[in-house]
């Protein structure tokens, strides 16, 4: 059994990696969308192919990356982190439940039958 210390989340700083991670994704895209848009450029001989390809790729890997980084399952750390710095701001609720009818009477449909 690892004793673990309590930590509040304002007394917990980010790694150097931790901080850099959201700049390396964007950066890798960037480079990405650098290197279509030289292509382009080469094969095309045209400034505004070059930058509208630079772009549309720039925003077609960020949205890829973004959904990749959504699949990765956080580890155990993470959602002990993340649990606590939800119990520092007195919990919540999700955000997509429905907030109960004023009256109480969550039977009703929107027209109020």
């Amino acid at each position: 059994m690892s004793a673990r210390k309590s930590r509040t989340p304002a007394a917990r700083q980010p790694s150097r990696r931790e901080v850099l991670r959201p700049a390396e994704l964007v950066g890798g895209s960037a480079i990405l969308a650098l290197f279509a848009g030289l292509i382009i450029l080469i094969a095309g001989h045209s400034w505004l192919a070059a930058v509208i390809g630079f772009g549309v790729i720039f925003i077609i890997s960020l949205v890829i990356t973004a959904l990749f980084v959504q699949s990765i399952k956080p580890t155990e750390d993470e959602v002990a982190d993340l649990a606590e710095q939800d119990a520092a701001h007195g919990g919540s609720r999700p955000v997509l439940h429905d907030k109960p009818a004023p009256d109480g009477d969550e039977n009703r449909g929107p027209q109020g039958h």
